[in-house]
């Protein structure tokens, strides 16, 4: 299947989260922090934490670890968070 990581498509596989793809294609970081823009990545790999946030689709604060990827999934790195306050 294919995605869309940042403008660019790739290849996946049934079942692979986005972390999973894109840790497949090298990219360790896809998400700043919001205070200070430090880069983060995959952390805990359990959805415990919140570093691994992407937006999917236009959809912001996805846990890369947990979402699986669907064919034509567009998948964006994040700046900070948006969730909630």
């Amino acid at each position: 299947m294919r995605v869309v990581w940042d403008g660019e498509e790739v290849e996946a596989r049934e079942g692979q989260t986005v972390a999973g793809v894109l840790m497949g294609l090298g990219v360790r970081s896809w998400r700043t922090t919001r205070g200070t823009g430090r880069p983060r990545g995959l952390f805990c790999g359990i959805g415990a934490c919140f570093d691994c946030l992407v937006k999917v689709n236009g959809v912001p604060d996805v846990r890369a670890c947990q979402r699986f990827v669907a064919d034509g999934d567009d998948i964006r790195p994040q700046s900070g968070a948006e969730l909630p306050s």
